[in-house]
């Protein structure tokens, strides 16, 4: 499994989720990657908005994804139990 987190750096909610994984611990690796440099990828994934998780099988397809800011701290770490 592959976490990927599309983002921004113009992106308030972005900053505030960077923040709040910041702090956790015992996270999986997270590959990050910025929308306006990687337009391609972003495309690939049909991202919307920003933030932006999403968690591939090893095979490439996407098993699951969030969306939004970081404010619900639990269902984010529930998110990231992979």
């Amino acid at each position: 499994m592959k976490v990927m987190k599309f983002y921004a750096t113009w992106c308030g909610p972005c900053k505030a989720m960077s923040k709040v994984l910041e702090d956790m611990d015992n996270l999986p690796e997270i590959e990050e990657i910025d929308i306006d440099g990687n337009m391609e990828v972003a495309a690939k994934f049909n991202i919307r908005s920003v933030p932006t998780l999403v968690v591939t099988a090893d095979d490439g397809t996407e098993v699951k994804r969030y969306t939004g800011g970081a404010s619900d701290r639990q269902a984010l770490r529930e998110f990231l139990e992979v």
